[in-house]
């Protein structure tokens, strides 16, 4: 008898630039994923990715489902064309693992919220508070090195995604939220976009929004981003988490020891294949003084850290669906996270300062 866990079944709808983001893990972990099919509306998609990754290609969802009902959906689409996709789903009673953000605007969010919320089957594909030095932070965090947790500043990835990493520093859970904000543009080279190395490293405006957002508790996070701040070298991630006895600053940890003593130690992240080492150019660990605050899972693979956090979701989706684990990013975190982006972009056009009051989602 064969007593060993099946992989986590998933089908991917869409097959755009994320599309092989989950394909990979299926393909380095085949005991842990199996990917059913992929669907793409466009002949040449669906010729590029059965030629690439080797899996059925489907022109519908109803002929995919209908050749093999996986585990799971994800839902990996325009943002117009999400919403309808993720109902589908629903109806049909499968779980759902939908890109971020589940819809285009807040109107479209909270419709979305209103037809499938209760159903408890949509989860949200929001991978960053799983990044390991994220984790990491929250580590220390947990351990109340650095006391009650008031204040971050977030200067990394864009909008949902900032909005996920602050809540998960920040511990705000649906609070509503003061938001002020401006837009300013100057010259930045971009050597580098998704698509690669630039030969142009020629200057050009790019757009930069800062916000300051007061939670409704009393918590407040500062916001800092840049056009293209993911790709560009020239932009460095930045994270402060301040708390009442101390603070981490991207790897370092500064905290009060006693009444006239502090002591700053540092995350250290365990990354081999570097010089003699042979055993494969990859994250291992990250430790804290002599604790290991995090074990890459995922190691074999040399996986980017997006793509251990990419891993580490689709494994928390597949223990879901089987009912082993609790929902990994509920639909009611990823509208949040939305909802609050959306009051950024709103105060940084307008120049005014923008409520978020509390959402249907997180009135309870």
């Amino acid at each position: 008898m064969n007593l060993e866990p099946s992989p986590a079944s998933y089908l991917i709808v869409g097959y755009g630039w994320r599309a092989p983001f989950f394909l990979r893990p299926a393909r380095e972990f085949p005991q842990a994923f199996r990917v059913t099919g992929v669907v793409a509306r466009r002949d040449e998609a669906r010729a590029d990715a059965a030629a690439t990754w080797g899996v059925p290609i489907f022109a519908t969802l109803a002929d995919a489902v209908a050749a093999e009902r996986p585990d799971f959906v994800i839902v990996s689409v325009s943002w117009d064309a999400s919403p309808d996709l993720v109902r589908q789903c629903v109806a049909a009673g499968i779980p759902v693992l939908c890109e971020t953000p589940p819809a285009p605007n807040h109107d479209e969010l909270v419709r979305l919220w209103d037809d499938v919320g209760a159903s408890g089957l949509v989860q949200v594909a929001e991978q960053y508070p799983r990044y390991p030095g994220h984790l990491a932070r929250k580590a220390v965090i947990d351990s109340g090195a650095i006391g009650t947790v008031n204040e971050v500043e977030v200067s990394s990835t864009h909008m949902y995604h900032a909005m996920g990493v602050i809540r998960q520093m920040l511990g705000v859970g649906f609070q509503g939220a003061e938001i002020r904000a401006i837009a300013t543009e100057h010259d930045l080279a971009t050597p580098m976009t998704h698509a690669g190395w630039s030969a142009d490293a020629t200057p050009a405006p790019a757009k930069t929004v800062r916000a300051l957002i007061r939670f409704e508790g009393g918590k407040v996070a500062t916001y800092d981003f840049t056009d293209n701040q993911w790709w560009n070298p020239l932009r460095q991630d930045r994270i402060a988490v301040r708390g009442s006895l101390g603070e981490i600053v991207d790897l370092r940890v500064t905290q009060l020891t006693g009444p006239r003593t502090f002591v700053t130690s540092h995350l250290e992240r365990r990354h081999t294949g570097i010089e003699l080492n042979l055993e494969g150019n990859e994250l291992d660990h990250i430790s804290w003084g002599s604790e290991v605050v995090y074990t890459n899972a995922w190691r074999g693979s040399r996986f980017a850290d997006d793509e251990v956090a990419v891993s580490s979701l689709l494994a928390a989706t597949g223990a879901w669906v089987k009912s082993d684990a609790p929902p990994p990013y509920p639909l009611a975190e990823g509208s949040q996270d939305w909802a609050l982006a959306l009051g950024v972009e709103e105060a940084a056009e307008s120049g005014e300062t923008v409520l978020v009051g509390r959402q249907p989602w997180g009135a309870a």
